[in-house]
């Protein structure tokens, strides 16, 4: 199981909008410096977040925005954004267990509700946490920079 870098991109993205949208226009290219990607990786996850309504784009002064507040962003709702635009299952399932072999003919049955129990675990926890809880640990970082 692994979920690609659009989430943790995802994230720092809306970091970083939040963030230095306080001191300049946020562009996709301020992004990708930011993120150290190239500019149509992040136009391609903000099209994820501007269609799920986290972001909005001008191209005037404001350049790219949240949409909503940090503490009302999960973790979950950047994770519905970017990894399942097409599908909800966390786990691909190989698609021809065997039927004549006792193991192929009953892994579904053994194996569909215990995947569906992590993913569920996992997304609840993803609604736990929030961009404010990020900008939190940002902050502090940044202050205590500051004051060394």
């Amino acid at each position: 199981m692994q979920i690609s870098s659009k989430f943790t991109i995802g994230v720092h993205l809306l970091s970083a909008v939040n963030y230095l949208g306080e001191y300049e226009k946020v562009t996709s290219n301020v992004l990708a410096g930011s993120i150290g990607v190239n500019p149509v990786i992040v136009r391609n996850v903000m099209g994820n977040l501007k269609a799920a309504g986290i972001i909005s784009i001008s191209q005037g002064k404001t350049g790219i925005t949240l949409s909503r507040k940090p503490c009302e962003i999960t973790f979950y709702d950047i994770y519905k954004a970017v990894e399942l635009v097409n599908e909800d299952n966390l786990f691909n399932f190989h698609e021809n267990p065997n039927p004549a072999c006792p193991i192929g003919s009953n892994i579904h049955m053994a194996m569909d509700s215990k995947l569906d129990k992590i993913q569920q675990s996992m997304e609840n926890e993803m609604r736990s946490i929030t961009l404010a809880d990020v900008m939190q640990d940002i902050t502090k970082k940044l202050e205590s920079l500051r004051s060394s």
